[in-house]
C-alpha cells in the first residue's frame, strides 16, 4: 500500500458525517458513565445515558434491584453471564450475545447480577420513551444471542438495517448496532431517513471514523442523515446507534426521564408503591 492510500485509509477524507465530540467517560470503579442526561445525553435524546461495564466478577450484584420510569433500558451483554429478575414477572438467566429489553413505561424494578467468574462486560444503555407510553403499562424481553439476527457484521440489536429488523418491541425511529471488523476492514452505515442523532463506542480496537481515530472512546456525529464510514486498525468492535430526535425536554428523577413534571411525578409515584410491595415481601430494605 503507498503512502497516498495508507493516509487516506487513516483519514476517510471527506467525511460525508464528522465527529464533533469525542470522550472515554468517567470511570466509577468496574463502570465507565459514557454520558447521562444532564450532559451528552441532553444533545443526542433519546439516548439519555449509557454506562460501559468491565470486570472480573466477585460474587456481588452489578444491579441490585432498583426502579424506572418514563425510559427503556437496554442491557447488552458482550462477555459472561448474567441473572435477571424485573417486576413484571421476568426472570431467567442470559448468556454472551444476549440482550434485556425494560421497557419501565410508568414504573418497574429490576435487578441484574454476574454469574461464575468469566470477564463479565457490555453495555447498559437507557431510552427516553415517547409521551404516548412513558408512564405506560411495562413490559420486558430478554433475547438470546441466536435471536438478535445479523447482516455482513452488523448485529441489529434495535430498530432496522439493510432488510433485518430487530425482535425487540421497541419504539419506533431508533437503531442500536453492534458490530465487528476485522483488520482493515471497511463497513458503511446508512442510518434510516431522518435518523440526525448517531454516536459510535468502541469496545474493541481502534476504528477510523468522522475524519478521526477512536479507541476505547465515544464519538458524537454532526446532525443529518448521511452515511457514516467506518474503518478497523487491528481487530475491532464497537456499537453504533442513531435515531430521530426525541422532541421533548428532559425531566429527571433519580432513575427516571419523563418529558413533563407530572408525567415524572405519576412515574415517581408508581415505583414508590412497588417498592413498598417489595418491602413487604423483604425484596428490598
Amino acid at each position: 500500500m503507498t503512502q497516498t492510500l495508507e493516509t487516506e485509509t487513516r483519514l476517510l477524507t471527506a467525511p460525508r458525517r464528522r465527529v464533533v465530540t469525542r470522550s472515554k467517560g468517567r470511570p466509577h470503579g468496574p463502570v465507565t458513565r459514557l454520558f447521562s442526561p444532564g450532559d451528552i445525553g441532553e444533545r443526542i435524546k433519546p439516548f439519555v445515558f449509557l454506562d460501559h461495564f468491565d470486570f472480573k466478577p466477585t460474587g456481588s450484584a452489578l444491579f441490585p434491584m432498583h426502579p424506572h420510569s418514563g425510559i427503556a433500558t437496554l442491557t447488552l451483554l458482550l462477555s459472561g453471564a448474567m441473572q435477571y429478575e424485573d417486576t413484571t414477572g421476568a426472570r431467567g438467566e442470559l448468556a454472551a450475545g444476549s440482550l434485556e429489553w425494560l421497557q419501565a413505561g410508568g414504573g418497574v424494578w429490576h435487578d441484574a447480577s454476574p454469574i461464575g467468574m468469566d470477564r463479565f462486560q457490555g453495555y447498559q444503555l437507557w431510552l427516553a420513551l415517547p409521551q404516548d407510553i412513558e408512564n405506560g403499562p411495562p413490559h420486558s424481553q430478554y433475547l438470546l444471542s441466536h435471536d438478535v439476527p445479523q447482516v455482513g457484521p452488523a448485529r441489529v440489536v434495535l430498530g432496522r438495517h439493510a432488510g433485518a429488523v430487530s425482535h425487540v418491541r421497541a419504539p419506533a425511529g431508533v437503531n442500536l448496532l453492534h458490530v465487528r471488523l476485522a483488520d482493515g476492514e471497511r463497513w458503511r452505515y446508512r442510518p434510516p431517513t431522518g435518523h440526525t442523532v448517531a454516536w459510535a463506542h468502541t469496545d474493541r480496537g481502534t476504528l477510523l471514523t468522522g475524519g478521526t481515530e477512536l479507541h476505547h472512546e465515544l464519538a458524537i456525529f454532526d446532525e443529518s442523515d448521511e452515511h457514516i464510514d467506518f474503518a478497523a486498525e487491528g481487530d475491532s468492535e464497537f456499537i453504533v446507534g442513531s435515531a430521530i430526535k426525541h422532541p421533548h425536554d428532559l425531566v429527571t428523577g433519580y432513575y427516571s426521564v419523563h418529558t413533563g413534571i407530572q408525567a415524572l411525578k405519576a412515574g415517581e409515584a408508581q415505583i414508590a408503591r412497588l417498592g413498598e410491595e417489595l418491602r413487604a415481601l423483604g425484596r428490598i430494605r
